[in-house]
Formats: C-alpha cells, sequence, structure tokens
C-alpha cells in the first residue's frame, strides 16, 4: 500500500508568511490560508490549503482532521489571493459520489494535487476515475461560500 505525500510543518510555516506578505501572488492562485475556530477550544487555527474556485464557491480538500472543526456550515476567513475574506464552510464526509465529483473537477483545475490523492491521468490528461474512487474514500471535500 503506497502513502500519499505529507506536507512538512516547516512548509506549511513558510507558506502562512508567503501568503500574509507581498509576495503572495507566486502561490496564491492555488493556495491559500483558512482561519476557523476550534470547537471545543474556540481557539483560532490557521491552515495553508490548496484550493479551486469556480463562481464565488471556493472547494478545498483535505486528508487532515481539522475540518471537524467546520461540522455543520461554519463561519471561517480565508487570505484569499491577498485579501482577507469572510465565508460559511461546509465539509462534505459522507457522499463519497460528491466527494468524486468534486475530487475531479479540483484536479483539472490544480493538476499538481494529484500526487498528494494518489490520483493518476490518463492521456486526455483527465484523472483516472478508479484513482478519484479510491481517494474519495479517505479525503473530506470542503465547499466554502464567499459572503
Amino acid at each position: 500500500m503506497s502513502q500519499t505525500p505529507s506536507i512538512p510543518p516547516y512548509v506549511n510555516s513558510m507558506m502562512k508568511f508567503m501568503l500574509r506578505s507581498p509576495l503572495h501572488g507566486l502561490v496564491s492562485k492555488s493556495i491559500l490560508l483558512i482561519t476557523f475556530k476550534g470547537r471545543r477550544s474556540g481557539k483560532s487555527f490557521t491552515t495553508p490549503v490548496s484550493y479551486s474556485q469556480h463562481d464565488g464557491q471556493v472547494t478545498i480538500f483535505t486528508h487532515a482532521g481539522w475540518w471537524k472543526n467546520l461540522d455543520g456550515h461554519a463561519p471561517v476567513e480565508l487570505r484569499l489571493q491577498g485579501r482577507d475574506v469572510q465565508a460559511m464552510a461546509t465539509p462534505v464526509a459522507v457522499d463519497k459520489q460528491a466527494v468524486a465529483a468534486g475530487l475531479i473537477e479540483h484536479l483539472r483545475k490544480v493538476p499538481s494535487d494529484a500526487r498528494y490523492y494518489g490520483v493518476a491521468f490518463d492521456d486526455r490528461k483527465n484523472p483516472q476515475p478508479e484513482d478519484v474512487e479510491k481517494a474519495s474514500q479517505s479525503v473530506v471535500m470542503i465547499n466554502v461560500s464567499l459572503c
């Protein structure tokens, strides 16, 4: 069983710094900062994530457990392309068909993310359906509506 690569903590720290700086344009077309409150602690957390965007909707995928803080319809703040914006986040964890469909669209827009989900592309540069199906079993999609 192969493991998908994970992001080292120092890379996350570097991304947080860069996305808050005037140099954000180097990475902010596909990476943003999401800030949310902990369910129990109420403490604010910020994490860099890859995203895709369509018609005012931002889509994020994660393997990590931080998404559980967004259970239901949670207010979040995004640092999106150099701007702070308020938004509402809704995780999609149970509907694996929706997760798979969303992941296909996300990978078409951000193909560099395929390695994190163990997804290969066919000759037409489409994500392999069997890889997407497998990946959708272990990831959560987060739909974020901008306010």
